[in-house]
């Protein structure tokens, strides 16, 4: 098999709703960093002058949420209460949802907005089969071009509650979107809202989560990359952070050696 990266960068240069907070020490401000913890905390005297060129080891301090770069959503994330029972955090769920076969289904065309059930539908048709259980969807709608740019927040494709449901009646427990979410920009959602008056078109896909349990993958890249809309397996498991609604993900895609892809494999 090789290895194609499905995950975005958790980037401090880029543009964020929730901008990342990136503070680096030097390994020399590594050195002064733990002779002063070690004096403060144990009253060990130690001078970093002794290190090797005066240097121990770098020390990265992150700002961010849960929710910045590649990341699965846990069913706590959709709401503290569900219609089948108490919704566990990402650090509850079953290791066996996270490595499983994928099905890609090419959405590329999808306009910014809803995609819904009989959209949904052709791309399974097109993709020459319907998902398994425990299948990983993968969601292909191309927002990933837009990363790092205010526009990749708002111009993107998003399921509606029908299509989520769609999926998750064959078995579906974990779908992956390219996308900054699985629902439509907020700014859809809530021209829809005002026009309608209808709560339903608000977070549909996620609130699909309150009724059934299941995991979201956000904020994909690279599907393009996979060699179709199978042949590969999907490795997705979530940073295991007690108690949270979501946990940051490597989500790469295993290939089979005979599958040629679509684009040049990025590396792991």
């Amino acid at each position: 098999m090789h290895i194609v990266d499905l995950s975005s960068a958790v980037d401090a240069n880029q543009w964020e709703i929730d901008p990342v907070e990136h503070q680096v020490l030097s390994p020399a401000e590594g050195g002064r960093h733990m002779a002063e913890g070690m004096r403060r905390d144990y009253g060990i005297e130690f001078d970093p002058a002794e290190l090797p060129d005066g240097e121990l080891l770098s020390l990265d301090t992150l700002k961010l949420t849960t929710h910045t770069g590649t990341h699965v959503d846990a069913p706590s994330h959709y709401g503290s209460k569900a219609r089948y029972g108490t919704p566990r955090h990402i650090d509850q769920m079953p290791l066996d949802w996270f490595l499983q076969p994928g099905l890609k289904l090419d959405l590329t065309d999808a306009p910014t907005g809803v995609i819904g059930a009989d959209r949904l539908r052709r791309a399974l048709d097109e993709a020459g089969r319907t998902p398994r259980p425990l299948d990983i969807v993968l969601l292909h709608t191309g927002a990933d071009q837009r990363a790092g740019t205010p526009a990749y927040f708002t111009e993107f494709a998003g399921l509606d509650a029908q299509a989520t449901h769609l999926l998750l009646d064959f078995g579906v427990k974990v779908i992956g979107t390219d996308a900054f979410s699985l629902d439509a920009p907020f700014g859809h959602m809530l021209t829809e809202y005002r026009r309608t008056g209808d709560r339903g078109v608000l977070w549909p896909a996620h609130f699909v989560g309150r009724e059934r349990e299941y995991c979201q993958i956000e904020r994909l890249s690279n599907l393009g990359g996979l060699p179709g809309p199978t042949g590969f397996v999907v490795s997705c498991f979530p940073v295991k952070i007690a108690g949270a609604g979501a946990g940051w993900t490597r989500a790469v895609a295993l290939v089979e050696e005979d599958t040629k892809s679509d684009t040049e494999d990025q590396g792991a």
